[in-house]
């Protein structure tokens, strides 16, 4: 298939798709007049591209963790091919990961309190905050610049 129509079957602009090969996660068949020829599990893979970025991973990341996924929900490493410098770098993301978890939870929290503060008809999901609820501190300690932007719906560092 061509990347029109790789665009079309997975909602990513045509311009994504360019950018995801010059990071070397896609890998495209060039036909003879040079226009890119994708297979049918080129779907897939911009899903699971998609979906690593969507989580916060970087494409340094995706691109050293990619060969290994094979399914949604399986991850297929032998020791031996995991260098202690992915190692590192993956529990280095774990860590920042777990950092934003923390940082989104707090957000949700100081949401919530805001709403039961002016609305107190308003009840919260249960096990989250509540009326009366306070938040301690201020909602983004903690959080990365990123964060913040991607809060108020800016820019991210991948560009989405």
């Amino acid at each position: 298939m061509k990347i029109g129509e790789l665009s079309r079957r997975t909602c990513v602009p045509t311009r994504m798709l360019r950018y995801y090969e010059e990071q070397d996660l896609l890998h495209p068949e060039r036909a003879e007049n040079g226009y890119r020829a994708y297979e049918a599990s080129a779907v897939y893979r911009v899903q699971q591209i998609r979906g690593l970025l969507d989580s916060g991973l970087t494409t340094e990341i995706i691109r050293r963790i990619l060969p290994f996924l094979t399914e949604p929900d399986e991850i297929h490493v032998h020791p031996e091919c995991l260098t202690e410098e992915t190692a590192a770098l993956l529990r280095g993301e774990a860590d920042r990961i777990q950092q934003r978890i923390e940082c989104l939870a707090r957000n949700r929290d100081a949401i919530l309190a805001y709403l039961a503060a002016v609305r107190p008809d308003t009840s919260p999901p249960d096990g989250v905050g509540g009326p009366g609820a306070r938040v301690r501190g201020r909602p983004y300690r903690g959080c990365t610049r990123w964060d913040r932007q991607s809060a108020y719906g800016r820019r991210t560092r991948d560009g989405r």
